[in-house]
């Protein structure tokens, strides 16, 4: 058949396909009733609305008599740590009605003041907004060594990354260094550090740089006004629409403005622009958050969309006067996880004080352990008692409540593994010597093994341990071994890239055991004799942009089936026997910080526990732990 007649046979079958296809409304109550939850039926009923025409400049964007108007200065902002180098003017508004006695609200504005002042001077004046002063943000340039040929411009570095880095730089660098400033007469100039008292906005770049700032740091701003937003594959801004479906829902307030014929005409092979912006606002709404839009018929950041600025505007600030609060969640698996009103809570802190003692780079993500931590690995016990492991001493200790945890045990320094056994006691993997221990109730250690730099550990109810092997100078030279209760010792599977965290699945048919240094898990069969066959990299999980990897540390397992892991993300819950097995499906995220240790404890096994390096966080859950002691094997 030549291509001409197979093209047309193609055509009349998919003709013949959608003819009997059922209908929206046909296909609709079939995906009702198949379990979907309200928030899945809202978005698929949620329309695509445009707003044609004709796109008048309304009354808020012009000048209105009797009302007081503020006024802008400007200063340079050179050198910063977090863009070495690059040169940039700064833009501040600053309303007639400030008076330095009392914070003000503040509004970030990526490519100088985006929202014109005109608007500041109505909406203040009306009661719209708070006395807020406005802060236009220029990217930076850095001069070559040829001045002015060739400079290196930041705008898309700056703007489209998904790091954390821009965040820290207004946070920590842009606000104070307004502050230090003095406005045209001479008042001091104060701005409020209340997270719902701040707002961030820009267009296209800069639109997605406003929402990442938000994302990254919702404890420093929780308004967010996008126009236009590159939400494409630039620097990674289309995984934003899978990360805030899959996210515990953030206290953001936001609102999206984008046209249906938005296309940048500098980059249409990088994505389309309008379709991700439907596609971040439906994610948006679908997982909770108070989020409103407006679709016009106009292109890449065009002037018809200035219309709707001082809708926008209204809805970010809307009830200013109350804090911006976390939504309920529509991820139907957090829902059933999460507890409502009972986030993470710092049960335990012991960082050290004062500047880390050497210094790291603002571009990559710092190890989650290191020779400085106080809190590492965490185990629980049979009565659910948390211990955790002191990498910088060698200390494992038992919380009990107070500030200073009673010390059960002493080993080598280092990120040791911990796991309880059958038998009540603590199984460690001593990695600097090799060697792997038991502790008794009294915290005498004993030598099981040796030879076996372990990272995690899990321990069967027959008495069996698995551990992973990560201290290698080669790649994917990582090892599994098992070890029998006698402290005979094989290696069960092999060439893993610096394997970690490591579970059996409740039922102990399958051993999963996390990568460190990739974004996958690796799935065994476990046989009848304890070994393993038919390994894949089964599980895939989220990196941070600021790293090449996902950091896994300890893996855990609820009653249920599912498995959470702890990552540079948070807390990332995984499934594993599903029609759609090994992918994560819910993001706990815990203070924004990378987390190691993780398990299940207290007498119900309902409360999770997760460790970061140096602090505890617990939260009650409506799952049930599944301790790998109980597991079969």
């Amino acid at each position: 058949m030549n291509r001409r007649k197979f093209l047309q046979t193609a055509a009349v079958s998919a003709t013949g396909a959608l003819a009997a296809a059922p209908t929206a409304s046909a296909w609709y109550p079939t995906f009702a009733r198949a379990g979907a939850t309200p928030e899945q039926i809202a978005e698929f009923k949620r329309p695509i609305k445009l707003v044609h025409g004709p796109y008048n400049m309304p009354p808020d964007m012009k000048y209105q008599p009797g009302v007081p108007r503020g006024t802008v200065f400007t200063f340079q902002m050179n050198n910063s740590r977090y863009f070495p180098g690059a040169q940039r003017t700064i833009f501040v508004y600053v309303p007639a009605q400030y008076k330095a006695d009392k914070p003000a609200c503040v509004m970030v504005m990526q490519d100088n003041l985006m929202v014109p002042p005109v608007l500041f001077d109505n909406f203040i004046h009306q009661g719209v907004m708070p006395i807020t002063i406005g802060i236009g943000l220029v990217s930076g340039v850095t001069p070559s060594r040829h001045a002015p040929a060739d400079p290196r411009i930041n705008r898309s570095f700056e703007f489209d990354s998904l790091t954390n880095v821009l965040a820290e730089f207004i946070i920590n660098e842009l606000l104070p260094e307004v502050q230090k400033q003095k406005t045209p007469d001479g008042r001091a100039i104060v701005l409020s550090d209340d997270p719902s008292d701040r707002a961030i906005t820009g267009g296209s770049t800069g639109a997605i740089a406003a929402f990442t700032v938000a994302w990254q740091r919702p404890d420093a701003f929780r308004r967010v006004f996008t126009w236009s937003a590159t939400l494409v594959a630039m620097r990674g801004g289309d995984r934003y629409p899978a990360l805030v479906r899959k996210t515990e829902p953030k206290p953001l307030r936001v609102f999206m403005l984008d046209g249906s014929h938005d296309e940048w005409w500098g980059g249409p092979e990088l994505g389309d622009w309008w379709l991700s912006n439907v596609e971040l606002d439906r994610a948006l709404f679908y997982a909770g958050y108070k989020v409103d839009h407006l679709w016009g018929i106009w292109g890449h950041c065009a002037g018809p969309a200035v219309t709707f600025f001082p809708q926008a505007v209204r809805f970010i600030w809307k009830d200013w006067h109350k804090p911006v609060k976390v939504g309920v969640p529509g991820n139907a698996v957090i829902r059933r996880l999460v507890q409502p009103g009972k986030p993470w809570q710092k049960i335990f802190n012991d960082s050290p004080s004062g500047q880390p003692k050497y210094p790291r780079s603002v571009y990559v993500a710092p190890a989650v352990v290191d020779a400085n931590s106080t809190v590492g690995q965490l185990a629980s016990d049979r009565r659910g008692r948390i211990f955790f492991q002191n990498p910088s001493t060698g200390h494992i200790c038992r919380l009990t409540g107070s500030a200073t945890p009673s010390v059960f045990a002493k080993v080598q320094p280092g990120n040791n593994g911990l796991a309880f056994g059958p038998d009540g006691m603590l199984y460690v993997t001593e990695t600097a010597t090799g060697r792997l221990l038991s502790c008794n109730p009294s915290g005498q250690t004993k030598v099981l093994a040796e030879g076996i730099a372990g990272r995690c550990l899990a321990v069967t109810r027959a008495g069996k341990m698995y551990v992973t092997e990560a201290r290698t100078t080669a790649d994917y030279s990582g090892k599994i071994w098992l070890v029998a209760p006698d402290g005979t010792k094989q290696v069960v599977a092999e060439g893993l890239n610096e394997p970690s965290g490591i579970g059996l699945t409740p039922d102990g048919l399958w051993l999963c055991a996390a990568e460190h240094n990739g974004h996958h898990a690796w799935s065994y069969q476990v046989k009848a004799d304890g070994t393993l066959q038919y390994g894949e990299p089964f599980y895939w999980f989220h990196v941070p942009d600021a790293a090449n990897n996902s950091g896994i540390g300890q893996v855990c397992w609820d009653v249920g089936g599912w498995g959470y892991a702890a990552t540079r993300m948070g807390v990332q819950v995984f499934t594993n026997s599903n029609f759609e097995g090994g992918l994560v499906y819910a993001i706990l995220p815990v203070d924004e910080k990378q987390i190691e240790g993780i398990c299940f404890g207290d007498k119900d096994f309902k409360t999770l526990y997760v460790s970061t390096g140096s602090e505890i966080y617990s939260r009650p859950t409506k799952a049930v732990g599944a301790p790998q002691w109980k597991v079969s094997v």
